[in-house]
């Protein structure tokens, strides 16, 4: 199923897309968020569809594209594409690199990113979304947390590099700026996506392409990162997970070009859909 929210920010209305068709989930829940989850949204989804009882939404293809989830947590992983790692100069991490980021940084897939004021190193990050569709908590192996992934999504994890690792090497300060988490257009259900170990991923500035990856090349894949985090923190319904990014960021590139106001990303992964946001100054 691919699932998605549209209207404005505070009015945003929830729907399943079939053949282009948007149909109304309000019946079901009011937004997509961990209560959706939590609740087997997707089940009742899915029963709702098989009995023909939802009604398509009017109006619906002139509606904002929201984000399609908004996730309790983000939890990111860093430094977990073999590409990433050597374009940094950094080592192959021993175990995944994680860090949080606000999800209240969560926008919609073609809304604008704002620039945080005295930026000069804002990055782009395309990277693999993963929402969680049941808690996961100290599980036994990265078998059992296959069955806990709700589905996928486009997460654009944007970065300011000088707040990032020059002003106190603190990654979160770099990483929960307004608006650095683009997420979207929808969400594929799991059992959509055939193979997401074998996903291409790809980004463009204002019209050239910067990151050409696959996540083939994860140092941790989907279930382990998903089976790791459950040792540390508890994994809600709902929440999400960013997993890395591939080589190809203004930080791993010798001339460095950073993002500016007016620039334009375009972002996309197999089967999950395309995004575009506008840079401008906060």
């Amino acid at each position: 199923m691919i699932l998605a929210q549209l209207g404005e920010p505070g009015a945003q209305i929830p729907v399943v897309q079939v053949a282009g068709t948007s149909f109304d989930l309000r019946p079901i829940a009011p937004a997509i968020d961990r209560s959706f989850f939590a609740a087997d949204g997707i089940r009742a989804v899915s029963d709702a569809l098989a009995q023909g009882t939802l009604i398509e939404l009017p109006g619906a293809a002139k509606l904002r594209v929201g984000p399609p989830v908004q996730p309790g947590k983000i939890v990111c992983i860093g430094l977990n594409y073999r590409g990433h790692v050597a374009e940094t100069g950094a080592e192959l991490p021993p175990e995944p690199v994680v860090f949080l980021k606000d999800p209240t940084t969560v926008v919609g897939p073609f809304d604008d990113v704002r620039i945080p004021r005295g930026s000069v190193k804002t990055d782009w990050e395309v990277e693999l979304g993963v929402v969680l569709a049941g808690e996961a908590r100290y599980l036994d192996s990265p078998a059992e947390a296959e069955a806990l992934v709700a589905g996928y999504v486009v997460s654009h994890d944007v970065s300011e590099r000088e707040f990032q690792l020059e002003r106190g090497g603190q990654w979160d300060k770099g990483k929960s700026c307004e608006t650095f988490n683009p997420l979207g257009p929808h969400l594929v259900t799991a059992d959509e996506v055939a193979d997401p170990r074998a996903l291409d991923l790809r980004l463009w500035v204002n019209g050239a392409q910067m990151q050409a990856g696959n996540t083939s090349d994860m140092i941790f894949d989907v279930p382990y990162l998903v089976w790791y985090l459950s040792q540390f923190m508890v994994l809600h319904p709902g929440d999400l997970i960013n997993t890395g990014t591939p080589s190809g960021v203004a930080l791993g590139r010798p001339d460095q070009p950073y993002l500016v106001a007016g620039d334009v990303v375009e972002l996309e992964i197999d089967g999950l859909g395309r995004a575009r946001q506008t840079l401008v100054a906060a």
